[in-house]
Formats: C-alpha cells, structure tokens, sequence
C-alpha cells in the first residue's frame, strides 16, 4: 500500500507545484505588460522631443546653423 500512498504524495506536491507555476507564470505576464506599456511610453515621449527639436532645429537661422557645424567636431550638428 505504500506504493499507492507515495503515489498519492506524488500527484499531491505536483498539483502544489503547478500551483505555484501558474502563479510564477501569472505574474511574468503581468510584468511583461507592465514593461511593454513603459516602453511603449518612452517611445512616445521620445518621439514628441524628436519632434519637438527638429521644430527649434527648423527655426534657427540658417546662418547661426553654419557656425554651429563648424563649432561641432566633424562638422556635424
């Protein structure tokens, strides 16, 4: 009978550990989403002070630009 009682153990700590799997599992998804939604946040963020730059880079003079680039090593702003 021993057997069928360690068998019984068995199942029994499997069922705990699925348990806890699927908690473990739950929670990851949770992360997952929590971290695409920060990401997706920060592209946002980073697309509007793209923008907003390419507007302050689009009023300087065209003059002020040239002393600029030469200002900047390579020649690049």
């Amino acid at each position: 009978m021993s057997t069928l009682e360690d068998l019984a153990r068995r199942v029994e700590h499997l069922l705990v550990r699925h348990a806890e799997l699927q908690r473990t599992h739950n929670l990851l998804q949770q992360q997952v989403q929590d971290l695409t939604a920060e990401r997706d946040a920060l592209r946002q963020r980073l697309g509007t002070a793209r923008s907003r730059l390419d507007a302050l880079i689009a009023r300087i003079p065209p003059s002020a630009q040239a002393v600029a680039e030469e200002a900047t090593p390579g020649g690049e702003g």
